[in-house]
């Protein structure tokens, strides 16, 4: 089974975004970055590769996509998980990637399409 860690909400400020995450039943003070991510059509999501054990994801909703429009590499993403940060490293050029990558193509989906093209590219 995969594990999964859910994104609820998200915070900028002038030199971070901060994922604020559900508690998970995860040992997660070993996880680090792998600095790469998938994509997650059927819940719209950009899921976040975490190594430890096993791989993790960080799963980023279409809800809090908005405050990752206009990142550059200056600020600073983490995840705040069982009050542990977990610095998200490389996710400014992996959602980048993506988002060209899914633009005007239809083998992500009709709806993820539409929604990464209304928050990123209107």
């Amino acid at each position: 089974m995969r594990k999964k860690i859910m994104i609820e909400s998200a915070e900028r400020t002038e030199r971070a975004l901060i994922f604020y995450a559900k508690p998970v039943d995860i040992q997660v003070d070993e996880l680090k970055a792998k600095q790469h991510m998938l994509v997650d059509s059927d819940e719209l999501a950009f899921l976040y590769i975490l190594e430890g054990e096993d791989y993790v994801y960080v799963s980023i909703p279409h809800t809090v996509w908005s405050s990752c429009k206009d990142l550059n590499e200056h600020i600073k993403v983490v995840t705040l998980v069982n009050n542990v940060e977990i610095e998200l490293e490389g996710l400014h050029e992996e959602l980048a990637y993506l988002i060209a990558n899914i633009e005007g193509n239809a083998n992500y989906g009709e709806e993820l399409v539409n929604k990464v093209e209304q928050i990123f590219l209107a």
